[in-house]
């Protein structure tokens, strides 16, 4: 069973970093790709950021564009983004997921097969 677990989040002032980190598991490959997601109350969920494995390839919403990166560590079954300068309009449920599909990298949810339980991040001072 393919297990994604977020971790990292937590109360942070405006301006600061956090790391947020997505730990998998039960893959049969090391190559699938993951998109992190995040949902403020009342609004959508909305796709910030992809990478895949594959090439490396990433996608990101303008949003969120030079202040968020994402890395990988394969050999940890890891992916991890990391977030700089941040605004109280970030704060929202953070989700990895991963794509069994093969869709590649995507910032729509459809395109996920496997998602984490979440975790906060609030931004405020």
């Amino acid at each position: 069973q393919v297990q994604l677990v977020e971790s990292g989040g937590g109360l942070v002032q405006p301006g600061g970093s956090l790391r947020l980190s997505c730990a998998t598991s039960g893959f049969t490959k090391d190559s699938y790709a993951i998109g992190w997601f995040r949902q403020a109350p009342g609004k959508e969920r909305e796709g910030i950021l992809c990478i895949n494995p594959m090439d490396g390839a990433l996608v990101i919403t303008d949003s969120v564009k030079g202040r968020f990166t994402i890395s990988r560590d394969n050999a940890k079954n890891t992916v991890y983004l990391q977030m700089n300068n941040l605004k109280p309009e970030d704060t929202a449920v953070y989700y990895c997921a991963a794509d069994s599909y093969g869709y590649g990298c995507s910032l729509g949810d459809y395109a996920y097969s496997d998602w984490g339980q979440g975790t906060q991040v609030t931004v405020s001072a």
